[in-house]
């Protein structure tokens, strides 16, 4: 097992992001030959990290990966749990190298953030995110203890050599932030947001504080609205069919960074062109804005105009919705209202932090108490419309390319979600052609086989031994 992996072990354990235990559980479910998306994402999966930490692990996996590039932790993460709060000096900082000349020699010099005024500052890091933006950085990271890293096509990298200290990584991550704002995240500790700088340059923001000190994470969000066509969805007809219904739950699932608010934001443009109804979509935050074509398109964020996705729909049946677009269904409330909302003629989206069609429906289904499953089994079995499950995987030059699984509704699909019988998914989608279904496996080797991506990409996203047999090189 990888390296990075012990890294992810001994940095989660220590913040109590999860537990040793179970750390040794998710070894045993996925082998010793596992990478480190795989492995995170199984903790995601089993549920040994709360919902509302994923931003953590997220971060968390991006040092591990670097650290892992340099070898094994200084002690065995699988025997014995790191340390408390090691010392500000030996904090695991990436070192993978510069991202880019023009980002390290960039707007902002790290080192002389305490002789810089609030206005100086601000107009610094604005010029960094613009840069990094046009530099294809995804993720922008000012985390106490760690030098400044960016990501860019998957692979993280620092930007300065300077450790930030827990007082300049408050200032760097709070300079912009209007007087309330920052009142939430210092009361809350945690903190979304979007930040505009202008009509080009949105960003979703997050905020946290870690045992280091404050941190923020930002991510670039594109600048206009994307397209579904541009996607690369295998068999993309088949999702602008699921979205011709007027009722039903379409969902849209795969691990942390693989897209789901892009694709969630392409399905509602692919609606607002093409129909005439009334949408209202729940996001925290709101990153890509839509304005009304042919739908009339309303966007709430969570905490600025609703107090959770849960109150949020509870308040959109009362106010003539078509459409209702979810940014996560994270809760058993959440979950049980979209549904509810599917059952009674609006068509709902909704996107999960899970890796195929079996796992969603499965985690949709266990959120719900033993003396509710067998009716919402039932409800859920009508009301399904489609699973569209998707994995960004690196291309051999230097890309993302799309992987997905679809799953479509239909009489055999219905039936085994009625029964409980989720392991029988797999055959339905491979016999469903016809209907547009897709399994993960095909779509990584079509990949392969066109020479999108490498071998070893190939083989780190399929389990089944026939299909591993086929990969060579």
């Amino acid at each position: 097992m990888e390296h990075a992996i012990s890294w992810l072990v001994q940095l989660g354990v220590g913040q109590g992001l999860f537990t040793l235990d179970q750390a040794k559980l998710v070894r045993h479910d996925v082998g010793e030959g596992a990478d480190l998306l795989t492995f995170a994402q199984r903790l995601i999966d089993e549920g040994h990290v709360d919902d509302d930490r994923l931003g953590e692990l997220e971060k968390l996996a991006g040092v591990a990966q670097i650290n892992g590039a340099k070898g094994p932790p200084d002690r065995d993460a699988w025997i014995e749990a790191p340390a408390a709060s090691p010392a500000k000096d030996s904090a695991p900082v990436p070192r993978g190298g510069q991202a880019s000349a023009t980002i390290a020699a960039g707007e902002l010099d790290f080192a002389q953030i305490g002789g810089m005024d609030d206005a100086t500052l601000a107009q610094k890091l604005r010029g960094l995110l613009v840069l990094c933006g046009e530099e294809g950085v995804s993720d922008l990271h000012l985390a106490a203890g760690a030098a400044p890293f960016v990501r860019k096509q998957r692979a993280l990298s620092t930007i300065s050599e300077h450790i930030l200290q827990a007082d300049e990584a408050m200032r760097l991550n709070t300079v912009l932030l209007a007087p309330h704002q920052a009142k939430i995240y210092l009361e809350r500790k945690d903190y979304d947001y979007a930040l505009a700088l202008d009509a080009s340059h949105r960003y979703r923001v997050n905020l946290m504080f870690q045992k280091d000190g404050p941190s923020g994470s930002y991510r670039m969000v594109a600048a206009k609205v994307p397209e579904v066509d541009q996607l690369g969805i295998k068999n993309v007809d088949t999702i602008k069919k699921l979205l011709a219904y007027h009722n039903g739950l379409l969902l849209v699932t795969g691990p942390v960074g693989a897209g789901k608010t892009t694709t969630l934001a392409a399905l509602v443009n692919e609606l607002n062109k093409n129909r005439q109804d009334h949408i209202i979509t729940v996001e925290d935050p709101v990153e890509i804005v839509q304005e009304s074509i042919g739908c009339n398109v309303t966007q709430r964020q969570v905490g600025e105009h609703t107090r959770s996705f849960a109150s949020a729909l509870k308040g959109a049946l009362r106010e003539d919705p078509d459409i209702m677009a979810i940014g996560e269904l994270r809760d058993l409330e959440t979950i049980e209202m979209a549904i509810s909302a599917s059952e009674t003629g609006h068509l709902v989206i909704g996107t999960m932090h899970t890796s195929d069609a079996a796992t969603t429906l499965n985690r949709l289904l266990d959120v719900f108490p033993p003396a509710q499953q067998t009716q919402i089994r039932t409800s859920v079995a009508e009301s399904l419309r489609g699973v569209l499950c998707q994995r960004l995987l690196p291309t051999k030059d230097g890309g993302l390319v799309l992987a997905c699984e679809i799953l479509t509704a239909n009489p055999a699909v219905a039936a085994l979600i009625r029964e409980g019988k989720m392991q029988g998914l797999r055959n339905v989608m491979e016999t469903g052609v016809k209907d547009g279904m897709c399994v993960m496996e095909n779509s990584v080797m079509d990949l392969w086989r066109a020479g999108k991506i490498t071998a070893e990409t190939a083989r780190q996203n399929v389990t089944t031994k026939q299909v591993l047999a086929q990969i060579t090189g």
